[in-house]
């Protein structure tokens, strides 16, 4: 049976898995909520925590690809994987050994990041702004909106690298927490 002719089904499914559940959505819910909120009180600690733990993440995926890179020694592409894992374990180590600059260098990386993403997201509202009508004015808003938060942070280092990670951070556990309490609301009420 095609997917789309299941769709309803599959819907009904989740719904009825949402509403059995929505007790363990609502707790997640509000404990990102207030992760998110403990983030945006504290962005320096947050920012830390953040860089600490994608340095564990770095080292312990790294580490694991170089085990499967030396169980499949024989593929092609040993090399690559090699080099690849390799970086992630120097990645993990460095971000341990030095959290601190580790803050200052994801922090530069952010801020490019948003600034990529808001060009790319302006651009693609442009090219397609005769499909979307009405609504490509908002992609072109949310565009300017990462170019300014690439601004603010960049031109704030070194002192952005203080908060900046930490409070987007906190920010995004803030609003997927709420949106969890709204979800476990809506389906406890359903």
């Amino acid at each position: 049976m095609p997917l789309q002719q299941d769709l309803p089904g599959i819907q009904a499914k989740m719904s009825a898995a949402v509403r059995e559940h929505w007790k363990a959505f609502l707790f997640e819910g509000v404990v990102l909520a207030l992760l998110g909120l403990a983030a945006m009180i504290l962005p320096p600690l947050a920012s830390l925590a953040v860089t600490i733990f994608l340095g564990w993440m770095f080292l312990i995926s790294g580490i694991g690809g170089l085990v499967v890179t030396f169980w499949a020694r024989h593929m092609p592409g040993f090399w690559w994987s090699l080099f690849s894992a390799a970086l992630a374990v120097l990645a993990g180590m460095i971000l341990l050994a030095r959290p601190i600059q580790g803050v200052l260098t994801l922090t530069i990386v952010v801020g490019a990041y948003f600034l990529a993403e808001g060009v790319a997201t302006i651009m693609y509202a442009l090219e397609h702004r005769r499909e979307l009508s009405e609504r490509w004015s908002w992609l072109v808003i949310a565009g300017v909106v990462d170019i300014v938060i690439a601004f603010l942070v960049i031109a704030g280092l070194p002192g952005s690298a203080e908060w900046a990670i930490g409070l987007l951070v906190g920010i995004n556990l803030l609003f997927g927490g709420t949106t969890l309490i709204g979800m476990a609301l809506a389906a406890r009420n359903a």
